[in-house]
């Protein structure tokens, strides 16, 4: 039995790909624009000890199967590949391909995350967060481009680049806020210092961001010294836990929230009321999971990109998604009063093929500056997640929320930013 002959058993001959194998066989359209290359006998070992979506990124990022072609064609391949399950004669074919050794799992690959100790205590959520930020500044500008915003921006039908778009969001979040000067400004998970640098520039506020990584502080306290702007801006490389120099006129958490456990929700939302003043507000800016899927379905890897599979193990460490009506909830539990809601879900499927066509125009540089694992690593998981995006499977939610005291939310009857 060839590769070709295994995997048709395994997955069908009707797939969206080519795959082209080690010993010569080849299954799929013979006019097929991307092929799917098994370059080694390593790859079958780790899907009969991984079966399904971990044996299948493993075996890409270790290189041991490649994508030749459009990577988002591949996506649809791999939900074929969750399904996937050998069965007694499938493992014997493979056994006698790879060897007895076959039924020994192989080493992960050294990007697969390890943690340990208790989950969202400060220490491992600091290693979630490093695992994932503290990758590379250069790689990061390859992929986000020069703002250097790792969220979602926001386009319309005549946004001409990814960094307008960017500006873009960060501009709508300052109006939801109704930032004006000398206000006090507290951004949680600033990031690389995008929305402090836009909110310091144009609204004139003094701002405050904090980053559980060591790379992200410094590399934005460098962009707010070359721009003048160390007076309004301060960066803390700090947990947000920790901020007790209240009170802010108003809060941004955008693109940080996939890092807050649901056990951790309630006391997140406390803890930013509590550092507002009355009438202050909140965006939450953050991934969320569709009402008709349940929590433990968000560990697939295509579509569904948050779970227990490759991108918990290769991405996103301990990250989760909440669908958004547990955080509306929760935010009102916290004593915010929630004004507003809106669904960005098209507009991050739009930035992250950006950022997917980013990391490919500069492939060669990124694999040198982050090593060939690395970089695949991040080129299956955002096209997955763009795929996950345009079908519904992962949404994005802006919430606004006011420190409502006695009935005074500070609300105007028609903001200007709807």
């Amino acid at each position: 039995m060839s590769v070709a002959d295994l995997l048709a058993e395994l997955l069908g001959t009707d797939l969206p790909v080519a795959v082209s194998a080690y010993d010569g066989s080849r299954l799929g359209p013979p006019d097929a624009r991307t092929t799917v290359v098994v370059r080694l006998p390593d790859a079958l070992r780790r899907l009969v000890t991984a079966p399904g979506e971990l044996g299948f990124g493993r075996a890409y990022v270790a290189g041991d199967l490649d994508v030749e072609g459009d990577i988002f064609e591949v996506i649809d391949l791999a939900q074929q590949v969750q399904e996937l399950r050998f069965g007694a004669k499938q493992v014997a074919a493979a056994l006698r391909m790879v060897g007895a050794a076959g039924l020994k799992p192989l080493p992960p690959p050294a990007e697969e995350a390890r943690l340990r100790g208790r989950r969202h205590s400060r220490e491992r959520d600091a290693a979630a967060i490093a695992h994932h930020y503290d990758v590379s500044n250069d790689f990061y500008r390859m992929v986000l481009g020069p703002s250097l915003t790792y969220s979602c921006a926001l386009w319309t039908d005549t946004t001409p680049t990814l960094e307008q778009a960017q500006a873009n969001k960060y501009e709508l979040i300052c109006r939801k806020l109704a930032l004006e000067p000398g206000m006090r400004l507290l951004d949680v998970g600033c990031g690389w210092g995008g929305m402090l640098l836009h909110a310091a520039r144009h609204y004139h506020v003094r701002a405050v961001g904090v980053t559980l990584s060591r790379p992200q502080a410094d590399h934005a306290r460098k962009r707010v010294a070359e721009l003048g702007l160390t007076d309004r801006i301060d960066v803390r490389f700090a947990d947000f836990r920790d901020v007790d120099d209240g009170p802010y006129d108003a809060i941004s958490s955008i693109g940080m929230f996939e890092h807050v456990g649901l056990v951790e929700l309630d006391r997140y939302f406390r803890r930013c009321r509590g550092l507002l003043v009355p009438r202050g507000r909140m965006v939450n800016h953050g991934i969320s999971r569709p009402a008709h899927t349940h929590r433990k379905d968000h560990r697939r890897f295509s579509p569904r990109m948050l779970g227990r599979g490759f991108t918990d193990r290769y991405v996103f460490p301990d990250g989760e998604l909440h669908e958004v009506g547990t955080v509306v909830s929760a935010m009102q539990r916290a004593g915010f009063e929630v004004r507003h809601l809106e669904s960005l879900r098209e507009h991050y499927a739009k930035t992250l093929r950006c950022w997917v066509a980013n990391l490919e125009a500069g492939w060669d540089d990124a694999q040198r500056e982050v090593g060939p694992g690395r970089a695949r690593v991040w080129r299956l998981y955002m096209a997955a997640a763009a795929v996950g995006f345009e079908h519904d499977t992962n949404q994005i939610h802006q919430i606004l929320g006011t420190a409502t005291v006695d009935g005074d939310s500070g609300f105007p009857l028609r903001p200007s930013f709807t």
